[in-house]
């Protein structure tokens, strides 16, 4: 783990020196670049990049290859591959590159032997502002039979660009995106219409008798008309009281002692009785 790290921190410390370049060195960019001290080539290539250009895509992985040839006279390994994106020099105030993120470094211990050539997938992801950045890779290599012989390797060293992913109406996360908006804008519009408008708006209840009325209307069989003969005079009515043969009701839920009228009780009259036992005059 200790070595894990000084190997980063070496590797990060190698890219600061290969982000400061001049103009004229960008030119040489293409060509495989060796070291003094290791005669060992790094190139590298980007099976996914267009013929416009190498573009990071945000959110996606970018996948590159390091094609490793040794030309040392003994075997070398790869210990870590790691890499950092820096901001592109700007010319006209000659200000100076700035890192902007470190990439993920990888280890591999991966041997190679003497005259032998290898290759290695490097992924990175980036989540950055879309533009131009300095991408720089490169690579912990240490000879063997040499103890603490671990050189650093620049494997690349270019502008490349960020973008954005490209969106589709069919991309299952728009969908998704979609049909939650949707969930959310129904059960909002409903919780309003429950909560605010039915209270606006109340139902029209009908009254006491309505079930009354559908009985009557099916046990009398629709309205029939009335003949004035059996219209009754009711004290203190507005009108004409009216009784048929046809009853337009249902007396089975009526009490019996509703139903039956009182009989009318004759009472004899005190003046009529005083008249009759008043005596006869001689």
């Amino acid at each position: 783990m200790g070595f894990l790290r000084l190997s980063t921190l070496a590797l990060l410390a190698s890219c600061a020196l290969s982000a400061d370049v001049s103009p004229s060195m960008e030119a040489e960019a293409d060509v495989p670049q060796t070291t003094p001290n290791l005669n060992v080539e790094i190139s590298t290539s980007f099976p996914q990049s267009e013929i416009f250009g190498i573009k990071l895509v945000n959110g996606h992985a970018t996948q590159s290859v390091l094609s490793i040839a040794n030309h040392e006279a003994q075997a070398v390994t790869v210990e870590v591959v790691g890499g950092s994106l820096w901001s592109v020099a700007d010319m006209r105030t000659s200000g100076p590159s700035q890192n902007i993120r470190n990439l993920t470094a990888v280890r591999y211990n991966v041997a190679i032997p003497a005259g032998q050539s290898e290759s290695l997938s490097y992924a990175f992801a980036t989540d950055l502002q879309p533009g131009e950045v300095r991408l720089l890779l490169a690579a912990m290599v240490r000879v063997d039979g040499k103890k603490g012989a671990v050189v650093p390797v620049s494997a690349f060293n270019e502008t490349v660009t960020v973008v954005e992913p490209e969106t589709s109406i069919f991309d299952p996360q728009i969908i998704f995106l979609y049909l939650f908006l949707l969930a959310a804008f129904a059960s909002t519009g409903y919780f309003i219409y429950a909560t605010w408008i039915t209270t606006l708006f109340p139902q029209k209840r009908g009254g006491r008798g309505g079930k009354g009325g559908e009985r009557a209307k099916r046990s009398s069989g629709g309205s029939k008309k009335v003949d004035p003969a059996d219209q009754v005079n009711v004290v203190g009515a507005d009108g004409p009281a009216v009784t048929s043969g046809a009853k337009a009701y249902d007396e089975s839920w009526i009490p019996e002692h509703h139903i039956k009228r009182p009989e009318a009780r004759r009472v004899k009259s005190s003046k009529a009785g005083g008249r009759s036992k008043s005596p006869v005059k001689g």
